[in-house]
């Protein structure tokens, strides 16, 4: 069952979709995207789909306390299965980068295998990120320090960066 919600940002209403998950706390969420207003890719609310704010308290909340400051991690269930092979690895270097700290695309790169040529594949795979905020691409930056792309708008990417205190010189 795919449920959703709606959420206030300083970003702009954030679209929560997730499915129903069970696991050892009990039933719950697991995220299966996070998008924001005009993100390139977003989701869209889909026929058959159910709204259940209270389904998404947890996540809400964790995201409100980021916004805040006071979160510099998240412990969020992800749907599984989501994106390749490749993508996944990609997506799993990013949830490695701290809290506060920025990498260049070409170092995503070098953790996942994919120098050299394969920089771009890695843009492209960071690019199709489906929970943006929670899985920090926006802390991926140009080798020059510029920031680069962001699915959410370069503004939102710089906004980001500025909470967390990484703000890239360019």
């Amino acid at each position: 069952m795919t449920m959703y919600a709606t959420v206030d940002s300083p970003l702009g209403e954030l679209l929560l979709v997730g499915e129903k998950a069970s696991g050892p706390a009990g039933d719950g969420v697991a995220l299966v995207s996070l998008s924001l207003p005009g993100q390139k890719g977003a989701a869209v609310v889909q026929d058959g789909w159910i709204s259940e704010p209270g389904a998404f308290a947890g996540i809400a909340g964790q995201l409100r306390e980021y916004f805040e400051g006071r979160r510099t991690r998240f412990d969020i269930a992800l749907a599984d299965g989501l994106g390749t092979e490749f993508q996944r690895r990609v997506w799993a270097a990013l949830d490695e980068v701290p809290y506060g700290e920025t990498v260049s695309y070409g170092q995503i790169a070098e953790r996942v295998g994919a120098s050299g040529a394969g920089v771009r594949a890695v843009g492209t795979a960071i690019g199709r990120n489906p929970v943006l905020v929670v899985r920090p691409c926006q802390r991926v930056i140009g080798a020059d320090g510029a920031l680069r792309g962001y699915a959410g708008g370069v503004e939102r990417k710089e906004r980001l960066l500025g909470l967390e205190g990484a703000l890239a010189v360019s």
